[in-house]
């Protein structure tokens, strides 16, 4: 099937620490790069992202649909990328979904946002935080009113995210602006096991990033911002304080009603869930396979967890894990051993450091039944193969990938 990809489609518009704001009805402006962004530690598990301008003008979309229209639309799977919501880009190649829609013929898009200090900073005065998800909630907004132009059905909308982008995607359950803008959930790696940030928390955070700061914010340049986030990472890490990642979306800020607010699982008796993890998380961490111990607490538990109370509030749930894609990989099934395999773009992830040979073109040809089994699942809420059964609190039933 051939497919057209759309790249940098504005959905928003956002000055520095201000809240997005819809574009005009029938904009169709261009972003001016990636949101601003130190490297990466998971260089050294995925390999090193293509170049590409940084801007604070960052909002943008990039949109792969089939060529050829369906008459009643084709269903939407919107990516939000993972990197500890300081790192990544809808727009990174390694996220190109032209395979995936190649060969279900689901629209994708991947979504870009703010990260790091200029996504979810809070200091009284200057910013309020959780500006990243509020964006991200954006993003989903110009979805449901304009994908059919791009061929998509607004009706049939899955919000996929990996680690960062999965903890996004369950902090919005708590969020009432959210419904209806999807009904169905994919959730790569969520590391359930972090919690939100408090309140207090989060403004510690700000008061160690402005002390790093020669300047006031508001006339800081990005190198400059960067700087000071990374500095303030580092004494943060350094002090033995938790704020490890130092920014993340804070519960009780706009647009998250309150502190107190309803646990994500009220109210998502009409979603459809898809939910796991890989078999050995931690190693993209520590450089080493390690021992189911590592990824229990963190990952694996909460997940059980978390499934078990979707599924009580009348959720259908499904659970996978993703094992080994070749005995000699370095790490195993590390953190994001999963997207090679969903995304499926060869010369992507060709120099990939957690693939071994034949790497690339082995998870490509791995991966082929995920992508029919995630786009089946964006269609009817049901993957596609056999191994898949539904989700019973108490029981432990995984479709094991690939």
């Amino acid at each position: 099937m051939d497919v057209v990809v759309h790249r940098d489609i504005r959905y928003a518009h956002a000055a520095r620490f201000c809240p997005p704001e819809p574009c005009a009805a029938g904009e169709r402006g261009q972003v001016a790069g990636i949101a601003p962004q130190n490297p990466s530690r998971l260089e050294t598990v995925m390999g090193r992202p293509e170049v590409r301008p940084m801007s604070e003008d960052c909002l943008g979309l990039t949109i792969t649909a089939p060529a050829r229209p369906s008459p009643a639309g084709h269903p939407v799977l919107v990516w939000l990328h993972g990197g500890a919501y300081v790192t990544g880009s809808g727009s990174w190649s390694c996220y190109d979904a032209s395979r995936l829609v190649a060969e279900t013929g689901i629209v994708v898009v991947a979504v870009s946002h703010r990260l790091g200090v200029l996504g979810y900073m809070r200091a009284p005065g200057i910013s309020q935080g959780n500006l990243g998800l509020r964006d991200q909630i954006a993003a989903l907004e110009w979805v449901r009113e304009n994908i059919a132009e791009f061929g998509g059905d607004p009706q049939v909308v899955t919000v996929a995210g990996q680690s960062a982008g999965a903890h996004a995607v369950v902090a919005m359950l708590s969020i009432p602006a959210t419904r209806g803008l999807f009904r169905r959930l994919i959730l790569h790696s969520a590391p359930l096991g972090l919690a939100y940030q408090a309140v207090a928390d989060a403004e510690r955070v700000g008061e160690v990033v402005l002390r790093h700061l020669a300047v006031p914010i508001g006339q800081a340049s990005v190198e400059e911002i960067l700087r000071a986030q990374g500095a303030a990472a580092s004494e943060l890490a350094a002090s033995g304080v938790p704020f490890a990642p130092p920014f993340l979306p804070i519960a009780g800020v706009d647009p998250w009603p309150s502190e107190g607010a309803a646990e994500p699982w009220d109210g998502v008796g009409d979603l459809d869930v898809m939910l796991g993890n890989t078999t050995d998380e931690f190693a993209a961490f520590l450089g080493r396979r390690t021992g189911p111990e590592f990824i229990d607490g963190f990952f694996d538990s909460a997940t059980t967890r978390f499934a078990d109370k979707l599924a009580v509030a009348g959720a259908r749930v499904f659970r996978f894990r993703v094992g080994e894609l070749d005995p000699g990989a370095p790490l195993g099934a590390c953190h994001c051993i999963d997207l090679p395999l969903l995304f499926g773009d060869e010369a992507a992830w060709r120099n990939a450091p957690m693939l071994s040979p034949p790497g690339a073109a082995a998870a490509i040809q791995l991966g082929t039944s995920m992508r029919a089994d995630w786009a089946a699942f964006a269609r009817s809420g049901v993957p596609e193969s056999e191994r898949w059964s539904v989700h019973r609190p108490g029981q432990a039933a995984f479709a094991q990938l690939p």
